[in-house]
């Protein structure tokens, strides 16, 4: 993700075993050319393939903000592993924070709640002048 048209993300870690079983799919990934496509396709952002065997592989992604975030890919499809590599890629690496409730005070508005029956400003209002019964005598 941009963030002011600057891409977040720095650095993409792909941490895996080069025997384990669990790690074959990280393995297909980076064999197939996938990392390569990957690295053409954001020049910006630095791709380092770091074998740890005896490991469960795992993806890490270093952004620009100083937050990194780690994703597990053991015994997952190579579909899965794209897919942590596009959802890593298109964050920006900040926490998500979840939007609480409304603020609620102490003191309500003194202008009251809007209702849709406030668009008054467009609207005319006909006035008559009516004359009273008794004038007329």
């Amino acid at each position: 993700m941009a963030t002011r048209g600057v891409k977040q993300l720095e650095k993409l870690r792909f941490l895996y075993c080069e025997h384990g079983g669990s790690s074959r799919a990280v393995r297909e990934y980076i064999s197939s050319g996938k990392v390569v496509d990957f690295c053409n396709a954001n020049p910006s952002v630095t791709v380092i393939v770091q074998p740890r065997n005896g490991n469960h592989p795992f993806v890490k992604a270093e952004y620009m903000t100083g937050f990194d975030k780690h994703i597990g890919v053991k015994n997952v499809e190579l579909k899965r592993v794209e897919q942590v590599v596009a959802m890593l890629n298109n964050s920006s690496g900040r926490k998500i924070k979840k939007i609480g409730n409304p603020i609620r005070t102490d003191t309500p508005s003194i202008q009251g709640i809007w209702t849709p029956m406030l668009h008054l400003k467009d609207t005319a209002f006909p006035i008559e002048i009516v004359e009273s019964q008794s004038s007329k005598n």
